[in-house]
């Protein structure tokens, strides 16, 4: 009896097992099914093998890209600007130089020539007001593509950046208003004022050298509103923008300018190894030739400052 429970104990475990078997279809269709997937993922590797090797073309054309950019980064700025079709020009409130109509359109000398410049180039201009104090970060992080503002050539600005030709003759001059004049006319008589110069300008490094009594500003424009509104009693600015901003029939008419520091020349500043100053040396000869840039001069005033012709 014994044996005859334990033949048929065996007998429903193989039933269950052929059963358990019997059902395997199911599993074996997921299977199938996995199996098409799988087989899918076979295509899929196949197909991804064959995404790799796009992956390695585009890799390759990623690695052709890539020292296409690094190469118009560092050994062709002019590659990089028209890429991406903008030339940014980077300027401080500066008349004659650099300044907004009551459009708000920036115009002057600098304004019309950057304009020109990148039209020659075949791409669109941009003008970003900048901190002066910054210009060279705004240029190594391309935030800018060149300085175009009465930029003097100082050594710092000349180790810092890819300068053009200079091309335009400036001074740094002392402004007071016009019934002190008389008392400020040598370097020796400015000991006793407290000055507005624009931050990381070549007043402020005049008046450095001279030990004057200064504070920085913004801007020139702001150093001459200093002036105006009683702040501080004098200003050291630009002998270009003086002509055009202080004096009879300007917007400061009870202020002049006395005495002048020093001599400089302005040029445009690029980033460092930059091949747009070298275009841009070319542009400027070609204006002087065809009379186009003492045109432009003429509109703004200054074309006695030019150099070159």
């Amino acid at each position: 009896m014994k044996k005859k429970v334990i033949a048929a104990f065996l007998t429903l475990t193989l039933a269950f097992s052929l059963s358990a078997c019997g059902s395997s279809p199911a599993p074996n269709t997921d299977a199938d099914s996995g199996s098409d997937a799988g087989s899918n993922e076979t295509d899929a590797p196949d197909a991804g093998a064959d995404t790799g090797s796009n992956t390695e073309s585009g890799a390759d054309s990623g690695s052709d890209d890539s020292t296409d950019a690094a190469g118009d980064s560092a050994d062709s700025d002019m590659a990089y600007v028209k890429e991406k079709g903008t030339l940014v020009v980077g300027v401080t409130s500066f008349e004659p130089m650099d300044y907004q109509d009551e459009n708000g359109e920036w115009v002057g000398f600098d304004a019309d020539m950057a304009k020109a410049f990148a039209e020659s180039l075949g791409v669109n201009v941009e003008f970003v007001e900048i901190e002066w104090d910054n210009k060279a970060m705004e240029l190594e992080g391309k935030t800018i593509d060149c300085v175009w503002n009465g930029m003097t050539l100082t050594d710092e600005v000349t180790s810092a950046m890819e300068c053009s030709k200079p091309y335009c003759n400036n001074a740094q001059v002392v402004i007071v208003p016009s019934d002190v004049a008389e008392q400020y006319q040598d370097k020796d008589s400015l000991a006793n004022l407290n000055f507005a110069v624009e931050s990381g300008s070549a007043g402020e490094k005049e008046a450095t050298a001279l030990n004057l009594n200064f504070t920085p500003v913004l801007d020139q424009a702001t150093a001459l509103m200093e002036i105006a509104s009683g702040t501080c009693d004098a200003a050291i600015i630009d002998s270009l923008m003086a002509a055009a901003m202080v004096g009879e029939g300007t917007s400061y008419a009870n202020l002049t300018y006395t005495v002048e520091l020093n001599a400089e020349e302005y040029g445009v500043g690029f980033r460092k190894g930059s091949d747009l100053a070298a275009a841009l040396n070319d542009f400027f000869a070609a204006g002087y030739a065809d009379g186009s840039i003492r045109a432009c001069a003429e509109t703004y005033g200054v074309q006695a400052a030019l150099i070159g012709e």
